[in-house]
């Protein structure tokens, strides 16, 4: 590490119950040069709770790139700073992967300030497994980058937690019914710690609707589930779509029961379906 270089300090903040900053995150974002903030205005009213008067400076996506140098260099040549995100952990789907690097390379000391974070109380609420899972952040709105994404929550062989805007929730639910995972464990995990706190639990197939019925505000985490191992064998799947087709149904609606009532991803459905 660069001698005499200052700390960069990555702090954890609440995701709704201000009750959960903790006393060392108090502690170092009183001390340090200043704050590097996501929103300033959000950041000043953690700050004015926990008499913290230290400066808030800016630190976005867009002036990352261009506030990095800077930083940097000040933090060598001593000053520490605190980074922060409007809520929860920093560079979970939030800026500071850039800084966190150039940091690094730098010699400086990066220093984790545990706390909140709204896929891990998503997680640990959901009831679904969370020995192995898979995070995805913000899932792309349309093209092929969705349509992948998509594709490896149907095909993840454990739990998966994502975010997603509320009004995008129930499109996003019903896109992975229709790739084949509408009989998978889901949970819709509303305003965690908030006052409005709301947890959906049921298939995909029902949480997408019960997202229809009453569409979600606030923030939203959503945790899938893994499919039952037997309803993904390929021979099963296989023995299912022989006897379909000897019914008379036509490869496309094969496909189609093979992802609906089996859970099979697209691309095993047609191979099987049109074998």
């Amino acid at each position: 590490m660069s001698a005499g270089a200052g700390t960069l300090h990555v702090v954890s903040t609440p995701i709704g119950h201000l009750g959960d900053l903790s006393p060392r995150a108090v502690e170092v974002l009183q001390h340090v040069t200043a704050i590097l903030a996501e929103d300033t205005r959000h950041t000043r009213i953690l700050c004015d709770r926990f008499a913290i008067r230290t400066p808030l400076l800016a630190y976005h996506e867009h002036n990352e790139a261009s506030r990095v140098p800077g930083l940097v260099a000040r933090l060598v040549a001593g000053e520490s700073f605190a980074l922060v995100s409007d809520a929860g952990t920093p560079l979970l789907s939030d800026p500071g992967d850039r800084l966190v690097r150039a940091a690094i390379a730098a010699g400086v000391t990066v220093s984790p300030v545990p706390g909140p974070s709204a896929l891990l109380a998503a997680l640990v609420v959901s009831g679904l497994p969370a020995e192995r899972f898979t995070f995805l952040g913000f899932l792309a709105r349309k093209g092929r980058e969705r349509s992948e994404a998509i594709e490896t929550i149907v095909a993840a062989p454990h739990t998966v937690v994502l975010y997603e805007a509320p009004a995008r929730v129930a499109e996003t639910l019903r896109a992975l019914e229709a790739a084949g995972a509408g009989a998978r464990p889901a949970v819709l995990a509303r305003e965690l710690t908030k006052q409005f706190e709301t947890i959906v639990r049921g298939t995909v197939r029902e949480v997408a609707a019960a997202a229809e019925a009453e569409p979600p505000r606030g923030e939203v985490v959503l945790v899938i589930g893994a499919g039952a191992p037997e309803a993904l064998d390929p021979s099963d799947l296989e023995r299912q779509a022989a006897a379909w087709r000897a019914e008379g149904q036509a490869p496309r609606e094969v496909m189609r029961r093979l992802m609906e009532e089996r859970g099979a991803p697209r691309n095993l459905a047609y191979r099987i379906a049109h074998a």
